[in-house]
């Protein structure tokens, strides 16, 4: 996989979310994605960054033009120095929320991204980096 391009943004506040999304939604409209696969891309980013501000307080955001075999994709990587997720197994459960949300955030941008990889420690943050490609494979 290569990189074609890579904007970071700190995720400190509402604003910035709004800002992330936009550029993240700009980016996959410039790469061709459909709309289906866009709002998804979107519904899956909005999650993640709501649960970095909400969990973590912030952190950073990553948006990446990439591309495998001549197929362009959006890779979005959310990392915190929150306090981590002691149980990812429980957390990627539909319904399992250490806050008083619906549980849905992790196990549904896994299921709207193509690619979804999660790393945590305890007391040293969360990484989740999705892709959604532009054929939606």
């Amino acid at each position: 996989m290569m990189t074609l391009s890579k904007e970071n943004f700190e995720i400190k506040r509402e604003p910035d979310v709004i800002l992330y999304r936009n550029r993240a939604k700009e980016l996959a409209a410039k790469i061709g994605m459909s709309l289906v696969g866009q709002t998804k891309l979107i519904t899956a980013a909005s999650e993640l960054v709501r649960n970095m501000l909400r969990y973590a307080e912030g952190g950073t955001g990553i948006i990446e033009v990439v591309v495998r075999n001549n197929i362009k994709g959006i890779r979005l990587t959310f990392a915190d120095k929150g306090p981590g997720i002691k149980d990812l197994k429980l957390a990627m459960q539909d319904g399992f929320s250490t806050g008083r949300s619906l549980g849905l955030g992790l196990p549904g941008a896994k299921r709207l991204s193509n690619e979804f990889d999660i790393k945590s420690e305890p007391g040293k943050g969360t990484t989740v980096t999705i892709i959604r490609w532009k054929n939606g494979l």
